[in-house]
């Protein structure tokens, strides 16, 4: 639970954001719930001590759930799922990236270094959404599916980059 000033407005925005960066959900307005372990306390920890620096107050509590718990697990799993979505997404974007490469002829170093990066920012997401991951939500087999498509699309893209390279020696 936390109040932080209401102005300047960046600052709420940015709990607004670790806070979801934790893979919380928000019971009620200023209340944020994550499920239990060492790592989340840490990261809680830290935020409350940032939300009192900036003249706030924040409360961190462990409860156990009485009623309702089916409803809570099923929103952190909602939450997760369109994470999941949303990087199953930008895995389709990536491949019309790659697609766009070969319409163009663009075979280089530098355009599969580029798409590389792009890959690599994918995977890290997908690994920070899967940390928080903690109940299983079902959309992870989607987004692994997606991933794996890109991989192989760039590997394929890399072999005719390395031809169309080693042709122009």
């Amino acid at each position: 639970m936390y109040k932080v000033p209401a102005e300047p407005t960046r600052l709420r925005a940015g709990v607004w954001r670790k806070i979801k960066g934790m893979g919380a959900i928000y019971l009620q307005n200023s209340v944020a719930a994550l499920p239990q372990s060492t790592s989340a306390e840490r990261s809680l920890r830290v935020l409350r001590n940032e939300i009192t620096e900036m003249g706030g107050s924040a409360s961190l509590l462990v409860s156990q759930v009485l009623a309702g718990g089916a409803e809570i697990e099923q929103a952190f799993k909602a939450a997760r799922d369109d994470e999941y979505e949303e990087i199953v997404d930008r895995c389709e974007d990536f491949l019309r990236q790659i697609e766009k490469e070969y319409q163009a002829e663009h075979f280089t170093y530098a355009e599969l270094e580029e798409n590389d990066e792009d890959l690599v920012k994918l995977r890290n997401w997908f690994a920070k959404v899967r940390d928080r991951d903690v109940l299983g939500a079902s959309g992870v087999a989607a987004a692994t599916a997606a991933l794996e498509k890109c991989e192989q699309v760039l590997d394929e893209y890399a072999t005719r980059v390395y031809a169309e390279e080693g042709e122009g020696r």
